[in-house]
């Protein structure tokens, strides 16, 4: 199976779209709702402890991804200078994989980190 620069770029515009098409439904569905609190929940130490772990924990995940990125990107490029014609198009979608797998990592650990930095 050819893949062509063309065919991947239309591929990851369709992913957008509908990526874009479903977060636009669950910002509408929420205009919509009605807000309800739990008496004393915000003030409990569960509420506060996981808030806290999920900010530490997307802290790590912005700091680790792009050093593990890295790391796996210069050992697929050490892979792919030894590899023949055909399997140096492997090592290239898995570098590019590595590459978009890591900027999904730290732009979904900062979104968390910037909703908790709402509640605190």
């Amino acid at each position: 199976m050819k893949m062509t620069i063309k065919g991947l770029t239309q591929r990851v515009k369709t992913k957008i779209k509908a990526v874009g098409a479903g977060l636009l439904t669950a910002f509408l569905m929420l205009q919509n709702s009605t807000v309800a609190y739990a008496a004393g929940i915000g003030d409990s130490q569960i509420a506060k402890g996981t808030e806290k772990l999920i900010q530490d924990a997307t802290t790590w995940l912005m700091i680790l991804a792009p050093v593990v990125a890295g790391l796996l990107i210069i050992y697929f490029c050490i892979r792919r200078s030894a590899a023949d014609e055909m399997d140096q198009k492997k090592w290239n979608n898995r570098i590019v994989v590595a590459i978009v797998s890591c900027i999904g990592a730290v732009l979904g650990s900062a979104t968390l980190n910037i909703i908790i930095g709402y509640y605190q």
